[in-house]
């Protein structure tokens, strides 16, 4: 479990290729306390950690990670974001968020409104997956609210702190993005699709 609150952001440094399976080999700044078996999500996918070699660890994508999110598109020297499970002792600054991507979107615009920025995405909906203004998204891990939604588009608006601190400034036009929609949501989409068919 998550919160989608990014802590820091790590740096893929090395990718290899294991049957259908990728090992990815990063950097990030609190690997000296990461241990094996660990959860960590990585974009907003949740992935294990494998092995711990200094001030680098591993972990493995399987295939249908690698279909249902942009971990087949990283390369060496992307910056990913980072953040390690929740503890239930603190508090819950962004939303409930499980580190498993629902669908990657596609950015269709990135507007800088005079030190925010405004970044507008698209995805394929069948109905399962809905936005609501002012409702909770997951974007690259990231937990941001909805600004604008319409049929398979919402945009978001993006403080300068998370445009400076996460992977967020990377982004260009036509990118792919990891989406997790907001678990209520899914749940409250999938009764209505359900007595629909009935």
């Amino acid at each position: 479990m998550f919160t989608g609150i990014i802590e820091a952001v790590g740096v893929i440094e090395k990718i290899e290729e294991k049957g259908s399976n990728i090992d990815f080999t990063l950097t990030c700044p609190f690997t000296h306390e990461l241990k094996i078996d660990q959860s960590l999500a990585h974009n907003g996918c949740c992935l294990t950690v494998v092995k711990i070699d200094g001030n680098q660890y591993v972990v493995t994508a399987i295939n249908e990670t690698l279909e249902k999110t942009n971990l087949g598109k990283w390369e060496l020297g992307t910056v990913v974001n980072l953040e390690r499970c929740m503890k239930m002792d603190g508090r819950l600054d962004g939303h409930i968020v499980q580190g498993h991507v629902d669908k990657t979107g596609e950015v269709v615009s990135i507007e800088n409104k005079d030190g925010s920025y405004f970044i507008t995405m698209s995805y394929e909906s069948d109905g399962s997956f809905v936005t609501v203004p002012q409702g909770s998204i997951t974007v690259n891990g990231i937990s941001l609210t909805v600004a604008k939604s319409e049929d398979s588009q919402f945009s978001v608006a993006i403080i300068p702190y998370t445009w400076e601190f996460t992977n967020m400034k990377n982004l260009k036009k036509g990118d792919k993005v990891n989406l997790e929609f907001d678990i209520i949501g899914k749940y409250i989409a999938r009764l209505i699709k359900k007595q629909n068919v009935n």
